[in-house]
This record gives C-alpha cells, structure tokens and sequence, in this order.
C-alpha cells in the first residue's frame, strides 16, 4: 500500500507540475498580446535571428514539443519555408532549456513551497477580477502550481528514502554505460508519453536530488528526453504536406545526431560541465548541485548541437529534401483547414495567425476570380463576339472557386468561433472579430465576381455585346477594381503606412466617381436611342463592380483609425 500511495502522489504532482505550466503559458501568451504576432516577421530574417525567436516562442510558450508542431504547422501553411524553419527549430531546443533551470534554481535551491500557495491564492484573486492585468493572475497561478507540483514530486520519494536501503536503490544507477543507455531509453519513452521534456527533466532532477540516480544516468536521461520530444512533431506532420514532413524530420535528425555524438562523448562533455559549474556533485540525498548540473547538460548540449549544425543549414535542408522526396499535390477541390495542436499548450496567438495566412489565400482566390473575369471581359473587345461556350465555361470555374470560398468561409469562421472560447487578451478578441468581417466580406466578393461571369456569359449568349466606345470608358474603371483586390491581398491583416491609408482613400473616391460617371453616360445613350437591354446591362456591371470595391475599402477601414 505504501508503494501504491508515493505513486500516486507522484502521479498527483505530475499533474499538477503540467496544470502550471499550461497556465503559465496561457499567461504569458495573454500578457505578450499582438507582440506575439511580431515573431513571425523574425523568422524569415536569417538563421541567427531564426534561432533567437524559436529561442523567444518556447521561452514564452514554455514547451518545446508545442513551439516544434508549431513550426511544422507554419511550415506546412506556407508562413515558413523549410530553410527558415531549420533556424527557428535550433532554437527551440534552446529554449526549452530555460524552464530547466527556473526549476532547478527555484525548485530546489529554496523553498519554494512557502510561496507557491501564495501565490495561487494571489493568482486565484487576479485571475477572478476583471480588469486589465488578468493574465498576471494566470502566470501566478501557474507559477504556484507548477512548484507546488514539484514539491509533491519530491515529497513522493521519502517513502522510498525512508523505508528503504537507498543505497540499493542507487547501485543499478552507477552501472557505467549500461546506466547511461538505461537512463536514456527511459528519457525517450518517458517524455514521448508525458508529452513534455521539461517536465520529464523536472522527474529526473527529483529522483537524482534524492539520490535515486546516479549523474551518468540522469545524463543520458536528458539525452533521451531531447529524443523522446520529438514524437509530438513526428505526429503533426502526419497527412501534412512534404514541406512539413521535411520541417518535422530537421527537429527529429536535430536530437537524434546530437544524441549520437553525446553519447558516446559524454564522459568528456560531463567534465566541461563540472567545470563551468559552481558545486561539486556528491551524489547524495538533497544534493543541490546535481539539479543546476543536469540543466547545464541540458544547456551545453542545446548549444553545441545548434553550433555544429547552424552553418550547414543549407546542406541540412538539401539532406531532408532527399530523403522526403518532392510529391505532386493535386488541387484540392473541397476546402480543409487543419488548425494547430500544440500538445499540452494551447497557442490561440498562433493559431490566429495561421487562420490570418489562410484568409490572404481566400482574399487572393477572389482576386484570380476576378482577374479571371476581366481577361474574359477584354477578350470581348480585343476578338470581337466570342461563342458562349468560353464564358459559359467561366461560369463554370468562378461558380466552383465561389463554392469552394463558401467552405472556407464556414471552416475559418468556426475555428475563429472557437479561439474566443479560450480566454484571450482584448487586442486578440479584436483581431478575432475584425477576421470574422473579412471572412464575410470576402465570402460576399466571391458571390460578387461569380454573378459578374454570369452577366457576361448573359450578354454574350444573348448578344448584348458593348460597343467600342464604351469598353474603353468600361476597362480603366475594372483595373482600379483590380488594383484595389491586390493592394487589399497584400496588406490583409497589417497596418498600412499613412501613404497607403491615403492611396486607400483615393482608390474608393476614384470608383465612386467613376461609377456614378459610367451610369450617366450608359442612361444618356438610353436617351439616345441605344438598345435598352444591353445599356441595363451594362449599369448593373458597374453596380456590381463598384460593390466590389466597397467591400475593399470595409476590409482596409479598420486600418484608417
């Protein structure tokens, strides 16, 4: 019964190890707000300032497992290429080693459980009232019980200390290279199952400061966890596309090499931290400075597998794009969105940024839809009268790209329904709403371009051709439209400099005078004399073109403020 209770405090302080840190990382995404959305400029910089921001997102998500699937998922929507990617995964795995030694300094040099209940009662008060500094309240929380469950981690061992002959316990530890090899497959297998390094790190820093284990073994344990975290990447970048396979298999060759040259260097690579860290390791019961070197190992390797690989990134790229080979993907014809999973962390900051990425691909499918209309358009007046087949096959392909905006619509909209079910930060629940207006407006646009093709095909099969004169007053007011969709498509979701905002402005007065011009001109020829039918026709063009210029100017107007 003894054994069956220290397991399940264990197991208790686990958990509740994990609760905090996902807490903590909620807290830290809220209070890092849309600064969030700034990192992902820093990862198209070059492979120095890659590493600094993979080293940035997983010190501010507080999970290297979630920070990699997130890379992958980048890499997989396009927001990253593979070359950029391989910088910000060395990253990564430098920062998860700073929670490592938050842990070891915080969880065992002092005594800290005198401030983890404090601080969730403090935690708990922020975190309940509504004001501003709510996410404060959060990493408290998370704070607290993440060293309270560190604590009962510790506490679950004294059976074991107390009962037992600790010293028998300890000899299969001190086996040489079997305790090392030992040590590392159950760093790998333990971490792929508690899907966290950090806290798989955080066990094995308990059972070593009771002098469980020996310094060897909790060395290739970490060797082990390194490996053992890459599952969840492994996972994500099942069904993804080759770019993603090739950025998940960089994160796992990353620590399997890096283990294969640890390993059998260990002896040499445990003196240098011996000697760059203060304490002697005794080996002992409550030995303080086997905690600070296990997250020197930790640290030490990070760094010197990042330095070996950081100069052959090119090269490294060109190995993974060999072994994944390039695989031709067809069109899809039915929209998918896979949103992002981060493991124990939930990361709404980036996955509004994805959803961002894939509304730029709706806004660009409505713009080739309409550059699709107006090619068709000028083809009328550069070949004269064309069969009705051509536009009614333009019917055809603008009426599938609408359907297929219509999915993306309701895919986009759920999932950004669904991130306002997590507590966010008042400049994300913004952003959410702002996105959910765009998807509208784009939705509609998409509606817009396809009753344009059916206008044409309508005067085309019935003959209602325009005349050359009013093509030529017809063509420059559809290129403003069209200027206005890529200026939209390229600047969705940024703020705009002044200048843009101005060139904004005088894009939308433009179309409205012209609109208002070309109806005039279309009723006086009607007082002319001209054939009705193909003059209304040619009033509800302008209508529907100008209607599309008016969404534009409602996507860009938040921006003016």
């Amino acid at each position: 019964m003894a054994i069956v209770a220290m397991l399940l405090r264990m197991a208790g302080g686990l958990c509740m190890f994990l609760f905090g840190m996902k807490l903590m990382s909620d807290g830290m995404q809220q209070s890092a707000g849309d600064r969030m959305k700034k990192a992902l400029n820093f990862m198209t910089g070059n492979r120095f300032v890659g590493m600094l921001t993979g080293f940035v997102i997983t010190a501010v998500i507080q999970s290297s497992s979630a920070a990699s699937v997130i890379i992958v998922s980048f890499v997989n929507a396009g927001l990253l290429t593979l070359t950029q990617s391989i910088g910000v995964i060395f990253g990564v795995n430098i920062g998860t080693t700073l929670t490592t030694w938050i842990v070891a300094f915080l969880g065992f040099s002092i005594d800290i459980s005198s401030w983890a209940l404090p601080a969730i009662g403090i935690g708990f008060i922020l975190r309940s009232v509504k004001w501003k500094y709510q996410s404060i309240g959060e990493l408290m929380l998370g704070f607290g019980f993440l060293f309270l469950g560190l604590e009962f981690l510790t506490q679950g061992f004294d059976p074991v200390r107390n009962d037992f002959d600790i010293t028998v316990i300890a000899k299969w530890a001190d086996w040489g290279v079997l305790s090392v090899l030992i040590g590392f497959t159950v760093g790998l297998v333990g971490t792929a199952i508690i899907n966290s390094s950090t806290a798989s790190i955080a066990i094995i820093m308990t059972m070593a400061y009771n002098g469980m284990v020996g310094y060897e073994m909790a060395a290739g344990f970490i060797l082990g966890a390194n490996v053992g975290t890459t599952t969840n990447v492994a996972l994500a970048a099942i069904g993804a596309r080759t770019a993603a396979k090739r950025s998940a298999l960089v994160h796992i060759l990353f620590n399997v090499i890096g283990a294969c040259w640890a390993l059998p260097l260990l002896r040499p690579l445990l003196a240098l931290v011996d000697l760059v860290t203060p304490g002697t390791v005794t080996g002992g019961v409550h030995d303080i400075a086997i905690t600070t070197h296990i997250a020197m190992i930790h640290t030490i390797y990070n760094l010197t597998n990042a330095a070996l690989f950081l100069p052959f990134v090119k090269q490294f790229a060109k190995l993974v794009s060999f072994i994944v080979p390039d695989k031709s993907e067809e069109e899809a014809v039915h929209y998918k969105f896979d949103s992002i999973s981060g493991g124990i962390t939930n990361t709404p900051e980036f996955s509004i940024l994805r959803a961002e990425k894939e509304i730029r691909d709706m806004a660009g499918i409505v713009s080739s839809m309409y550059s699709r209309f107006t090619a068709a358009l000028r083809s009328l007046r550069e070949g004269g009268k064309k069969h009705s087949e051509n536009t009614a096959a333009l019917c055809t392909e603008l009426e599938q790209k609408e359907a297929y905006i219509d999915e993306m619509r309701e895919a986009l909209s759920g999932f950004l329904i669904e991130c306002t079910r997590v507590r966010l930060n008042a400049q994300s629940e913004i952003r959410i709403s702002y996105l959910l207006r765009v998807i509208a407006n784009i939705e509609e646009m998409s509606d817009e371009c396809y009753s344009l093709s059916r206008l044409l095909e309508k005067s085309v099969r019935k003959n209602n051709v325009f005349a050359d004169k009013e093509m030529d007053d017809l063509i420059p007011y559809v290129g403003q439209v069209e200027e206005f969709l890529g200026l939209l498509q390229k600047h969705l979701s940024q703020r705009p400099t002044a200048e843009q905002t101005a060139h904004v402005v005088e894009i939308e007065a433009r179309i409205d005078k012209d609109r208002k011009k070309l109806q005039k001109l279309s009723r006086k020829r009607i007082e002319a004399g001209k054939d009705v039918r193909t003059e209304l026709l040619f009033i509800d063009l302008v209508r529907r073109i100008e209607k599309l210029g008016d969404y534009c100017f409602e996507i860009a107007e938040p921006y003016k403020r």
